[in-house]
């Protein structure tokens, strides 16, 4: 067994470096095309966002203005909990995935470097996954970080002139650390 192993081994090392160019050559095209959009570019100065999640964002959002508040962009994406209602009786399920699934699954990957470089998150992440288990505090991440997106394009700002966003214009900016939810 060992010898096919180690011949296994060495053809898919081999293909790796195959891919490895034109994978290369993708990175850079969707580098450039990020950079072409100032709205990519702000996203980009959030930890966790890269090129591919930040002109994903933007392309798949469009005209943040279209959403009128953060829960619009929130269901649009998939990120909100479906809900199963009888009589006086509601009941919170599973997020809806009505959104673009690739989106939401690049949202989830930079949630979880988000939560490891940013505090807030950082700490929502831990307290999320004590309460519940991992998988929903990824998700739950990624979508206070799909808030955050919107409210840097919505306001036009970057991460570094950041203040903590709630869920929509009419309420205001409240300062980092203050006690609105997102």
């Amino acid at each position: 067994m060992l010898p096919w192993a180690s011949r296994r081994r060495q053809e898919l090392l081999a293909l790796l470096e195959q891919l490895e160019g034109p994978i290369a050559e993708l990175d850079r095209a969707v580098c450039e095309e990020a950079q072409k959009r100032p709205e990519a570019v702000r996203l980009m100065t959030h930890p966790g966002v890269g090129a591919v999640t930040g002109l994903a964002f933007v392309l798949t959002v469009g005209p943040v203005e279209r959403f009128p508040n953060s829960r619009k962009l929130v269901s649009y994406l998939g990120l909100n909990p479906s809900e199963h209602s009888s009589g006086g009786r509601q009941q919170l399920g599973s997020i809806s995935k009505q959104g673009n699934s690739l989106l939401r699954w690049l949202l989830v990957e930079a949630g979880q470097t988000a939560a490891r470089l940013d505090p807030e998150l950082r700490r929502a992440y831990y307290r999320l996954k004590f309460r519940r288990a991992s998988g929903v505090a990824k998700v739950a991440i990624a979508r206070r970080l799909a808030v955050r997106l919107y409210w840097m394009l919505r306001q036009g700002i970057n991460y570094a002139q950041r203040v903590r966003m709630s869920g929509s214009p009419s309420s205001g900016v409240v300062p980092l650390g203050a006690g609105s939810r997102t």
